[in-house]
């Protein structure tokens, strides 16, 4: 058997594509998070989609919109811009994969690949057992990177750079969709080029069996960027899963998907089953090494592949830190833009302030309440207030401190809306239709601490004369334990209703548990020395 080490793709190039890439990129410190992420590295896309008034990200514009991206193309000039863009499709090339030289040993067992070469001694079998699990890590990878990486880049990604080239579908963004997918793509073929080439120079071996020195690809790529590259990938997914469903709704996007996943190099394999490869490629190296270390009966090996196998256990627990951080900073910050806080005059009219001083009163709340860092959203969902003459919607939102009354305002008259491709996955339907369709939640009255929140159910029989049903009340008191406001609230189902008292008794009983753990460890002070 004779292999020929592949010489595509030189560790220098991939090294200077990772730097270009870092060059090109900002660095977000992420605030906040228990387990510290340190130097994320976001491409300008991303930093489109986290951009926030707290953290400035970049200073570039944004890029122009396609005209066609919300308001469609009409009658004729639909109809010849979707002949335009088929015949675009109809000139796309996609290179052949069967030029790298480990696409027909990917299928292959390892007793497959060693018939030609003499058998292992009966006293080495477990090193056979070792080299087998080796063998499934690489050819796993090579799975990996040439029907799922290659699929991705070559068809779907470079497909759409060839359109966008040609003037169609140029609102599409590419890091949303495919965040660092060049990346992950080079660094994936050096792993399997590193293998491989350890692989050939064992398997080509003159003398009888030589070890296979495969512990110094491990180390370079698993304490490389390997883990590194797939958590950055693995943070966009989220967004970019929401993104690919509001582009499914476009007819040039949808011809498009329908060309790529049509391509026989796919497999039968749709693009949102494709965009999750990486997230179960990353779950699955544990077990690989786990398997390899098994197997291993050298001690130093043992204790090398073990330590390595620690470290991408680490990097996915990391991982899943990071990604609680971001998508409670990413629904956060829709928050604050759909929650309205009305000024103080506005709210009670009760309290009358002149315009000459009116600029005392700075209205910065949105920015200093609803901050990710300080605190995160357990609950929320519409309701009815009864109030004394009619019926009101509301919508309410339970954080961790405190109850937040919000009365929703849709706005159908406004055209188009939010831009759907960076409204929040983890908001609620009835929040992503408010913001779809310009409207906001206008705060009712100042938030309720949990501490000062009472929630009392209410019987049928007491309410059923006024239309009520599925009610309970919740009422807002000072510190001096006197009732400041009331809210008679109505679910639409009895189930809704027992829902919300127990999400809200639970948060209260949570809150104090808190705050008694908080003066304790105030005010308990170290024991006194009996030799005092």
């Amino acid at each position: 058997m004779g292999l020929v080490p592949s010489d595509l793709t030189s560790v220098g190039h991939r090294t200077s594509g990772f730097y270009e890439h870092r060059r090109s990129s900002v660095v977000l410190n992420l605030p906040g998070l228990e387990v510290f992420p340190g130097d994320l590295l976001v491409s300008d896309g991303a930093a489109d989609y986290l951009c926030h008034p707290l953290l400035l990200l970049n200073s570039e514009s944004k890029k122009p919109r396609w005209p066609f991206s919300k308001r469609g193309v009409q009658g004729k000039d639909k109809h010849k811009y979707i002949t335009d863009l088929e015949n675009c499709l109809s000139s796309v090339k996609i290179r052949d994969f069967g030029v790298y030289e480990f696409c027909s040993l990917k299928d292959k067992t390892w007793n497959e690949v060693m018939e030609t070469h003499q058998k292992v001694p009966t006293d080495q079998l477990d090193l056979r057992k070792q080299q087998e699990a080796v063998w499934e890590l690489f050819t796993s990878e090579c799975t990996y990177f040439l029907d799922h990486l290659l699929v991705l880049k070559m068809i779907f990604m470079n497909t759409l750079k060839y359109l966008q080239n040609h003037e169609y579908l140029l609102d599409v963004d590419l890091w949303r969709l495919f965040a660092n997918l060049e990346e992950l793509t080079q660094t994936s073929l050096g792993f399997v080029n590193g293998l491989f080439s350890i692989i050939k120079n064992y398997v080509d071996a003159s003398e009888a069996l030589p070890l296979m020195d495969f512990i110094s690809v491990l180390t370079k790529y698993f304490r490389g960027s390997l883990c590194q590259s797939h958590q950055m990938y693995c943070l966009n997914y989220s967004a970019a899963v929401f993104y690919l469903e509001t582009l499914r709704q476009r007819d040039d996007f949808g011809i498009y998907l329908k060309w790529c996943e049509q391509n026989e190099q796919c497999r039968r394999l749709h693009l949102p089953e494709l965009l999750v490869a990486p997230l179960h490629r990353l779950t699955r190296y544990p077990l690989l090494l786990k398997n390899i270390w098994r197997r291993s009966i050298d001690s130093t090996e043992k204790i090398m592949i073990y330590s390595i196998k620690e470290k991408v256990e680490k990097s996915l627990r990391d991982l899943e830190g990071k990604v609680k951080w971001l998508d409670n900073f990413q629904k956060f910050r829709h928050l604050q833009e759909i929650i309205v806080w009305p000024p103080l005059w506005d709210r009670d009219k009760r309290f009358f302030i002149p315009e000459y001083l009116k600029h005392i009163f700075k209205e910065h709340m949105a920015e200093n309440i609803l901050s990710p860092t300080n605190r995160c959203l357990l609950y929320d969902g519409k309701l009815t207030l009864a109030e004394s003459t009619r019926f009101l919607d509301v919508y309410l939102f339970l954080f961790d401190d405190f109850l937040l009354v919000t009365k929703t305002k849709r706005n159908k008259k406004k055209l188009g809306g939010s831009d759907t491709g960076v409204m929040c996955p983890l908001l609620t339907p009835e929040l992503q239709a408010i913001i779809k369709e310009g409207g906001s939640c206008k705060v009712l009255d100042q938030p309720i601490p949990l501490d000062r929140l009472v929630v009392k159910s209410i019987d049928p029989l007491h309410v059923s004369v006024f239309g009520l049903r599925n009610a309970f009340l919740i009422q807002h008191e000072n510190r001096y334990r006197q009732c400041i406001a009331a809210f008679l609230l109505q679910a639409q189902m009895e189930n809704d209703k027992k829902a919300w008292i127990a999400q809200l008794t639970a948060a209260i009983s949570c809150y104090s548990k808190n705050q008694e753990t908080k003066k304790i460890s105030l005010f308990t002070l170290p024991a006194e020395s009996s030799e005092i």
